[in-house]
């Protein structure tokens, strides 16, 4: 399977910070690393269209989604781009089951039973299904989060901080899944973290964010041996 190229080349002023990354990625995660304030998460809600560059353009698989000179801003809902939070955003007042449908029903998706039993298989949440979220630990919540996502069939998912909110036992329970979606749901993403050892583990290329510009981009192999 082809995995859609990601093309940006953007720059955003936000208050007093600037925004100026230029990049381009067809790996099937794309880390976005650096330290708190660097600007990673005004990246990704550009890329989602949360945002809208000042200057320049995005574009994936081809399609261009932002281009300023043009006057082209496709909404966020046309994207077809998934965004995971750090905070899963489950709707209290549903149960799992209806939970991972809301996206799917939200985009006028039909259902596809093959597909979903595939996630809910993925992300090992069958048991769940009859839940409501103040039943699930932080962890579940997140895998719901996930499965939420991928119901409404994404062809890129924006992972920003999804470990971040977690402790260290939940994080490790949730960065197995994350590394079985790369490899056998195989649908592209940008993972956001600060975490040098949980992006070496997932990402399959970086970019390095420092002070809103990229610093560096190539393999793991240019993350820093220690946490920014």
């Amino acid at each position: 399977m082809d995995t859609d190229v990601l093309t940006v080349d953007i720059k955003k002023q936000l208050g007093e910070f600037a925004l100026d990354a230029k990049f381009e990625s067809a790996g099937l995660v794309t880390g976005v690393f650096g330290p708190s304030g660097a600007g990673k998460t005004s990246l990704v809600n550009l890329i989602a269209g949360l945002l809208k560059p000042d200057r320049g353009t995005v574009a994936l698989d081809g399609e261009v989604l932002d281009d300023v000179q043009s006057h082209r801003h496709v909404q966020t809902h046309l994207r077809r781009i998934g965004y995971v939070f750090q905070d899963a955003r489950l709707f209290p007042h549903l149960n799992v089951r209806q939970n991972l449908g809301y996206g799917r029903r939200m985009n006028g998706l039909p259902s596809d039973q093959a597909g979903e039993n595939h996630v809910i298989e993925l992300l090992d949440i069958g048991g769940l299904l009859n839940r409501r979220p103040a039943q699930l630990s932080g962890g579940e919540q997140q895998r719901i989060a996930l499965g939420r996502t991928l119901f409404a069939k994404p062809r890129l998912l924006l992972l920003d901080e999804p470990l971040g909110s977690l402790d260290d036992e939940r994080r490790a329970e949730i960065l197995p899944f994350l590394i079985t979606l790369r490899d056998e749901a195989k649908v592209p993403m940008v993972f956001v973290s600060h975490d040098a050892e949980e992006m070496r583990q997932l990402a399959t290329n970086v970019i390095i964010l420092k002070r809103g510009k990229v610093f560096a981009k190539g393999g793991v192999d240019i993350l820093p041996k220690s946490v920014v």
